[in-house]
């Protein structure tokens, strides 16, 4: 006998309520900062740090609102930058070199480099990687693979100096804490720029660097205030509110 449609409903609604309510961590965590209060970047990595609970080593989160129109191309905010202190994350680097640049590759420590053979791989549907380097004279054969590696965000760039022929930096910089960043359609850039295991000082640090890069690419058609909020969070924590106004250059 199928339950009735007000019986269903009622279920639906307990079970929303339950899933609904804070966890007992979640109510610890919140009860250790002002969430009324907006912080200075030191102050909040220090919070982060307390609030995080995870049995593994989370990752430390910016999420920033400008005051940008992502569909005007003069209000476009992309960039590139290295954190002081690295990621905190294994990043697996594959180059997509000619013979001539293999060992230049493998010496700043690629994990994959090659060309044809690892092109007909992509082809296959392997991406087992995070970064994608190589240089412009093999973009007509990679380009091939925008269908695959676009949605992944794989698809090298030179913008963000995955299009190169220092092919050597470019792997020591992926390898080392670049990061690029880019605003999404609701204005919103979300980027990663540690590891709760960092101590305060080096989240801090290369939260400060992440932000004072986007301030730099501030549009100058851009109007009114630039960064309208900006939070820092980990995996699974609340997020903590960063003062806008303890930013140099905002």
């Amino acid at each position: 006998m199928e339950p009735c449609s007000a019986c269903y409903m009622a279920f639906v609604h307990r079970k929303t309520n339950k899933m609904a309510k804070l966890t007992k961590k979640r109510k610890a965590a919140m009860a250790k900062f002002d969430q009324t209060k907006a912080y200075s970047i030191a102050e909040a990595a220090k919070i982060v740090k307390e609030i995080t609970n995870t049995k593994f080593d989370s990752t430390v989160d910016l999420s920033i609102r400008l005051g940008v129109d992502p569909k005007k191309a003069n209000q476009m905010v992309r960039g590139i930058v290295t954190l002081p202190h690295g990621t905190g994350k294994t990043v697996r680097v594959l180059a997509l070199v000619t013979p001539d640049k293999e060992a230049e590759a493998k010496a700043a420590g690629a994990d994959y480099v090659g060309l044809d053979e690892y092109i007909e791989k992509i082809k296959g549907g392997w991406t087992d990687v995070d970064v994608i380097i190589t240089m412009p004279s093999v973009m007509g054969k990679v380009g091939a693979l925008g269908r695959v590696l676009g949605p992944r965000g794989l698809m090298p760039n030179p913008k963000t100096g995955t299009v190169t022929m220092e092919i050597g930096k470019a792997v020591t910089d992926s390898k080392g804490g670049k990061i690029d960043f880019k605003v999404d359609k609701q204005s919103h850039i979300h980027s990663a720029c540690a590891k709760t295991s960092f101590d305060s000082q080096k989240i801090a640090d290369n939260a400060n660097e992440l932000l004072q890069a986007i301030i730099k690419l501030k549009p100058s058609s851009a109007k009114g205030a630039y960064l309208r909020s900006v939070f820092m969070s980990s995996t699974m924590s609340p997020s903590i509110q960063i003062d806008t106004k303890t930013l140099a250059g905002v």
